[in-house]
């Protein structure tokens, strides 16, 4: 079994000195731990993903509506859809679960 923490995994990203930390990578999932600072700058991403919040509240865009979010909300969201987190708290974090199949890596 493997066990994460939201306070483990914030000491990681903190150690990493980073906002996004990949915490259990498997073919068909992933499970990571995002804190941005300030300002989300995702993109589309390739795969579906599921939002938990962690801690914090702030404002989610999604898809051109904007939705309020707090601890324990848990957003959906297609692969290929634009989304961000705004106006979030300096507390905000946030598990982050990848489904679906992986991209292929082109070969070299």
């Amino acid at each position: 079994m493997l066990k994460w923490t939201a306070r483990d995994a914030l000491q990681r990203l903190a150690q990493e000195k980073t906002d996004f930390a990949r915490l259990i990578e498997k073919d068909v999932f992933d499970v990571s731990l995002y804190k941005p600072e300030k300002i989300d700058p995702q993109t589309p991403h390739a795969r579906d993903e599921l939002y938990v919040i962690a801690s914090g509240s702030g404002k989610f865009f999604c898809a051109g509506e904007t939705q309020a979010i707090a601890t324990g909300d848990v957003l959906f969201v297609a692969a290929g859809v634009e989304h961000r987190f705004l106006d979030f708290t300096d507390d905000f974090s946030t598990w982050v679960i990848f489904f679906g199949t992986r991209p292929q890596k082109p070969a070299h």
